[in-house]
């Protein structure tokens, strides 16, 4: 981490604090540091700062777990803005993070205990090129803005599910996606990229830069990016359909081994199926306990396969729904879209403890749910709480070389993961949040026999490590240990899971 000048930042952040302005007008404070900064940026460019409404908009998260803190929001314009803001704060020695979202609640974030928060809003948009092969995604386009608009144009590219989560900030962690099982993960369609390093410098670089291998995968220790050139593909498909399932917990073990034998297969699911499932409390389908989804999805058809949906029909659901519609369907059906609940910020802690995994042992999913229900039924504070388990296809994902990038985990087939979902309570409660979550975690690496945890970096709850997050492979972290001291050797992006 670079050295901070405390006195200096403490004094900066009182007269921020002090300088509450409202920003309803594009107006810079006064003062003589930012009146330095303010001078280079573009007439497009503002600032928000504490106790207007503005900033607290802008520095809202998903999750208020260790959160980090700003004294002033700039917003940038133009890439150029990005630039400028870089350069002073390397200039007056403050820490700086940049913002999309909002949406990753890594408890590191916290570390940033003032600063710059460089606030992505204005630098959205999507720019088909004309050979219709690739698209220029600005730095803070959102993922909706993204399918919406190449959709239009008859054209679609691998993004992640939720549709207010930003474009690229999943993909510099790797980037789950609907279609990953055709194209790939979403770094994985990346041509090249504007990207402000450390040293305040905008370049572009592409897969010629021996930086290119640690920026898909991870990225967020290298640089703001500001613009992303990224592969698109003709819609081959238009029709996708769903079918939701909803059991009672008692048959967590048969669930899981259906799962295994006629969507997982070993690793070989269908490029065109997609298997989620949830558990979580429903009440009006069984008040004792929380119940468990399976979600089927199929591209390119108008009903799900019975092949893959009979095995659970004979079951017995509690419930069955089915749905027909398009790609841009996806998001309503699986709950995430911008009005439901997983894209409201409503204050409460949103812990999450990922763990990828090969397959399902149907013990381990045994005892986690038991432990799961005893904890989230009834009244529980943590009764909101969820357990995913996406298992999209990986056939795009396993067509590159798993050397091919920081992303290390192009063999696993399922990312699962307990989000405890609660209202902030004090400390004591937050360390039972983070035993309970890491609980169930546990029992499942347990029943995978590894010795290591592989997380997904966008994920992580920030108790795990580099080698969970990038891979324990020691060529993994030389080679990201080396790109660190080369492109940023005073750790200045470091606040996001940070290789050192």
């Amino acid at each position: 981490m670079r050295l901070q000048v405390v006195t200096a930042v403490a004094a900066w952040a009182v007269t921020s604090v002090c300088q509450s302005v409202p920003m309803s007008r594009n107006l810079w404070s006064r003062d003589a540091d930012f009146k330095e900064l303010s001078e280079k940026l573009s007439s497009s460019a503002k600032a928000y700062y504490p106790g207007t409404d503005e900033f607290k908009a802008a520095n809202e998260r998903w999750s208020n777990l260790d959160v980090p803190t700003v004294n002033i929001v700039v917003v940038p314009g133009t890439e150029n803005d990005v630039v400028e803001t870089v350069k002073f704060a390397n200039k007056k020695q403050l820490p700086f993070l940049a913002y999309n979202s909002a949406h990753g609640a890594i408890r590191t974030l916290g570390k940033m205990t003032s600063g710059i928060e460089i606030y992505l809003d204005q630098l959205s948009g999507v720019k088909i090129a004309e050979d219709g092969k690739t698209a220029t995604i600005s730095g803070g386009t959102k993922s909706k803005v993204v399918t919406h608009t190449l959709w239009d144009a008859g054209k679609q590219a691998v993004t992640g599910a939720c549709e207010c989560v930003s474009y690229i900030g999943p993909a510099l962690g790797g980037g789950h996606g609907w279609l990953q099982g055709r194209h790939g993960l979403i770094g994985d369609q990346f041509e090249s990229m504007n990207i402000v390093l450390a040293n305040g410098t905008l370049v572009t670089l592409d897969s010629s830069s021996e930086l290119w291998w640690a920026l898909n995968g991870a990225g967020h220790n290298f640089g703001v990016v500001t613009s992303i050139t990224s592969k698109i593909f003709d819609v081959e498909h238009k029709d996708w359909a769903i079918e939701i399932l909803t059991f009672s917990g008692s048959k967590v073990e048969s669930l899981y081994d259906s799962v295994n034998k006629y969507l997982l297969k070993n690793g070989t699911q269908p490029t065109d199926v997609i298997n989620w499932s949830y558990w979580v409390n429903m009440p009006e389908a069984d008040p004792s306990n929380p119940v468990i989804q399976i979600l089927i999805i199929q591209e390119g058809v108008t009903a799900v396969d019975s092949s893959y949906t009979a095995p659970f029909h004979a079951l017995k659901p509690i419930s069955t729904e089915t749905h027909t519609g398009g790609y841009l369907d996806l998001a309503k059906w699986v709950g995430v879209t911008t009005t439901d609940g997983p894209c409201q910020k409503t204050g409460a802690m949103n812990p999450r403890f990922p763990i990828y995994l090969e397959t399902y042992d149907v013990a381990a999913q045994k005892e986690a749910y038991e432990l799961f229900a005893e904890n989230i039924r009834g009244d529980s504070i943590f009764n909101g709480s969820l357990y995913t388990f996406d298992g999209y296809s990986m056939e795009g994902v396993r067509s590159l070389d798993d050397k091919s990038s920081a992303f290390a985990y192009r063999e696993q087939n399922v990312l699962t993961a307990p989000l405890i979902t609660y209202m902030p309570d004090g400390p004591e409660l937050d360390a039972k949040a983070a035993a309970l979550g890491n609980k169930l975690r546990q029992i499942l690496h347990k029943g995978t026999g590894r010795s290591y945890i592989p997380a997904y970096v966008n994920y992580a709850n920030g108790d795990e490590g580099p080698e969970e997050w990038y891979g324990s492979e020691s060529w993994r972290q030389s080679r990201l240990q080396s790109l660190k001291k080369k492109y940023d050797p005073s750790g200045l992006f470091s606040f996001y899971a940070p290789i050192a």
